[in-house]
């Protein structure tokens, strides 16, 4: 079994609209929010062995924001994952190593999104418990889906993943795992 956490990166800056998209650093109420997941992260024990990392600066601020890690993950920033579509995001997931337990991959809205309804599945969607529901109203910046995925990464497709927790920083305010 793999595990896959897909993490949208932290509310950005729209301040100043002379800044090109790509350059858009994380706001005050992304950088809070992002402490909040990575003490989320730590407290479920959610540690990647690899890193796919958009290269949008608020993406690679969302990423510095979750460090440092107990061990550290290999990191590979991608131009390719910049506002990728869900065809995209799954080719870079193919791409991973066959030895490589746990990958998170940083990224935008609505690839991230979509991804995450695409690896559900219509069918587990038409049953869906309170994960499935909460995913299936919208991907927040700075939310995390947790798939376990059995098989390889090569052969990651639609339905292929079983969501095991999805956790927005709203959601996490005044939990202890916050």
């Amino acid at each position: 079994m793999r595990q896959l956490l897909l993490l949208r990166h932290a509310k950005s800056s729209w301040n100043d609209a002379s800044v090109p998209d790509r350059e858009r650093p994380l706001n005050a109420r992304g950088r809070r929010a992002v402490v909040v997941m990575r003490h989320a992260m730590r407290d479920l024990g959610l540690a990647p062995d690899v890193v796919l990392v958009s290269t949008a600066r608020r993406t690679i601020e969302t990423l510095e924001a979750l460090e440092p890690w107990d061990d550290t993950p290999l990191v590979e920033p991608m131009d390719s994952l910049y506002l990728a579509d869900p065809v995209q995001l799954t080719a870079a997931l193919h791409g991973v190593a066959e030895t490589v337990r746990s990958v998170l991959l940083i990224g935008h809205n609505p690839g991230m999104h979509d991804l995450a309804m695409t690896l559900v599945g219509p069918r587990a969607m038409r049953g869906g418990g309170e994960h499935e529901r909460a995913l299936a109203a919208g991907f927040p910046t700075g939310a995390l889906a947790e798939f376990v995925v059995a098989g390889s990464w090569w052969d990651l497709r639609e339905g292929g993943g079983r969501l095991v927790r999805f956790l927005t920083p709203q959601m996490l305010e005044g939990t202890g795992l916050s």
